[in-house]
């Protein structure tokens, strides 16, 4: 039990004996520093209800602690605020129970709970992935990772867009320009060599709308009369129309690209424990629901037989469902893919959808229309939206051909680390094959810490080279901590696993501040989860590392005579270490045991 699942417990009891009053809840936090105490609990949500005075009412729960709780040694009260001062034997207690625990703050999922299911990546079949898909699928994957250390089973999906426009631009610039190339011929992966003729074909129908404004035309006249623009077109309608040339070629082209994926997914860390969702078999789905829609009165429709849903009285607008030709839009196809995923897997209880926040209107629009249509698992639908990511050298288009390729940034970060390492001469005695795997688990580090230790939400610049510091909030940093850690465990020359400490052991200061640290950590698991949130792990470890150094400064571990106190400070030690790698397992980020 923790600190502050003990110290609840006994301050209900205490307001229930003292003041003859049930309360359900009790508020703490972190104990200022220039105050003595190691939690503090907030008195003031208590004033109203016992209509009196917070330094009186935390004086009496105070003394009821004192005298009731051996943890509780003594007690302060400034203003509203009561800070309490725990027991040593408390910390140690405590520690000895969880430090054999390997899995310490990890949930294990309640048999017959809901599940979630956690979309991210879901790219488009015309070019690689790029740096904005690499936040996508670390916070994608990195929540996903929370949510199931927080005790659900989860369920990571994608919904590759592999159907429109797009796709056969790429299509008909292989079509004229490819000559038959292929990545087998090319030696480029897949996903790139179709990516190539995404932007072959930007800079053919830019030369063509030029033309045409010489000619005379407006400029929005020539991006419709284009003639690769209108091949493009005729494409399109004949894909959906199933003609048997553009189908195959279509099938051949986006496995190019799908076998490209899946290399950058390797190699970035990330997964998807179910099937695939494509576009080419989701963008039907939902039509049927606006029939049901409109039978129960959700949806309405316009003279010209379109169909729409009104939300001007919930703050939005009138939003179209379906075209007056009876063709889908992609809210349609949208409702429809949330309606078959909880079909396709019963257990489903709530979604949370990784896209960026220039789709917040349209996910606030979406789980609004399915709690209209009434599905109970609607409430728990929850857009993770984030922030555009940029590099100091400006914004990315991809029809130019200026985004910044995730395989290259993966690369360019290997590279880095590579060189910031040889600079610091941290390798002696390391073998080629092990300076390279080193150099991956740092650069991908990195750049996975960099990207998850800011809020989602916010919009973020990536600085690579800042990224690999060796010191700071960074990945190196903490991943350095964990491999010093590893060198103390492999320097201590007795049996210090198990070695009994005692209750009564003398703890030093440093050792409490970081037991209490490590306390903290299911809490921050909870917390993350429920705000889908991994800055708040990543920020945790770093708090975490920072008081760890600060011991590991202060206090002799190895050097220490008594072998009570030296096993107690070694098996903390492993216990930190053992957090660090769990916090950094959540984040997708690999922990080397030498650095």
């Amino acid at each position: 039990m923790t600190l502050q699942e003990t110290l609840t417990k006994h301050i209900l009891e205490a307001v229930q004996s003292v003041f003859d009053l049930t309360i359900e809840k009790v508020e703490f936090q972190a104990t200022r520093k220039d105050f003595e105490g190691d939690i503090t609990m907030v008195v003031f949500p208590l004033v109203k209800l016992l209509k009196g005075n917070p330094v009186e009412i935390g004086t009496k729960i105070g003394n009821y602690l004192v005298e009731n709780v051996a943890e509780v040694e003594k007690f302060n009260v400034v203003a509203g605020f009561l800070n309490i001062v725990i027991s040593d034997v408390f910390y140690v207690n405590f520690f000895n129970s969880i430090k054999n625990n390997e899995t310490f703050g990890f949930v294990t999922p309640t048999e017959g709970e809901k599940s979630v299911m956690v979309e991210y990546s879901s790219p488009n079949t015309n070019k690689p992935l790029h740096l904005g898909h690499i936040r996508n699928n670390l916070l994608g994957y990195s929540v996903a990772e929370i949510i199931k250390a927080s005790g659900k089973k989860v369920y990571k999906t994608q919904i590759i867009n592999d159907r429109g426009i797009h796709i056969c631009k790429s299509m008909l610039a292989w079509q004229k320009f490819g000559n038959g190339e292929t990545p087998e011929t090319s030696g480029l992966k897949g996903d790139k060599l179709v990516g190539n003729f995404y932007v072959e074909f930007d800079k053919q129908y830019k030369k063509e709308i030029n033309e045409l404004i010489a000619q005379g035309k407006t400029e929005e006249e020539a991006k419709k009369a284009a003639p690769s623009i209108i091949e493009a077109q005729e494409m399109l309608r004949k894909w959906e129309a199933g003609d048997e040339e553009v189908v195959a070629l279509w099938k051949t082209m986006n496995q190019w690209v799908y076998d490209g994926f899946e290399q950058t997914y390797k190699n970035l860390g990330v997964d998807f424990n179910i099937p695939n969702y494509y576009e080419s078999n989701t963008y039907l789905l939902g039509k049927e629901v606006v029939q049901i829609g409109l039978e129960k009165g959700v949806f309405e429709k316009d003279p010209d037989g379109s169909v729409w849903i009104d939300l001007t009285e919930d703050g939005l607008d009138r939003k179209i469902v379906l075209r007056s030709d009876g063709t889908a839009v992609y809210m349609t196809q949208d409702i429809g893919t949330a309606i078959q995923r909880v079909k396709d897997y019963p257990d489903v209880g709530g979604m949370v959808y990784t896209v960026g926040n220039e789709q917040d209107y349209h996910f606030k629009v979406l789980f609004l229309i399915l709690k209209k249509l009434g599905f109970d698992w609607a409430e728990n639908l929850f857009h993770l939206s984030y922030g555009m990511v940029e590099l100091p050298s400006g914004k990315m288009k991809s029809r130019e051909g200026t985004v910044v390729d995730a395989d290259d940034l993966m690369e360019e970060m290997t590279v880095t680390a590579k060189n910031i390492s040889e600079e610091l001469g941290k390798l002696d005695g390391y073998s080629e094959e092990e300076k390279v795997a080193l150099y991956e688990i740092i650069g991908l580090g990195a750049l996975k810490y960099y990207m998850l230790k800011v809020d989602p939400k916010k919009q973020m610049m990536f600085n690579p080279e800042e990224s690999v510091d060796f010191n700071g909030n960074t990945g190196p940093f903490i991943q350095y901590t964990y491999a010093r850690i590893q060198s103390i465990l492999r320097k201590a020359d007795f049996d210090y696993q198990n070695t009994v400490v005692s209750s009564s052991v003398e703890i030093h200061e440093k050792e409490k501040e970081l037991i209490k640290q490590v306390q903290l950590f299911p809490e921050v698991i909870q917390n993350a989860a429920e705000n889908h949130s991994p800055a708040l792990i990543a920020n945790y470890i770093y708090d975490l590392v920072k008081e760890f150094n600060s011991f590991y400064q202060n206090v002799p571990i190895l050097p220490e005579q008594d072998l009570e106190k030296k096993a107690f400070r070694i098996q903390l030690s492993k216990s930190v270490g053992n957090t660090i790698k769990n916090a950094f397992q959540l984040l997708g980020i690999q922990v080397p045991n030498r650095m």
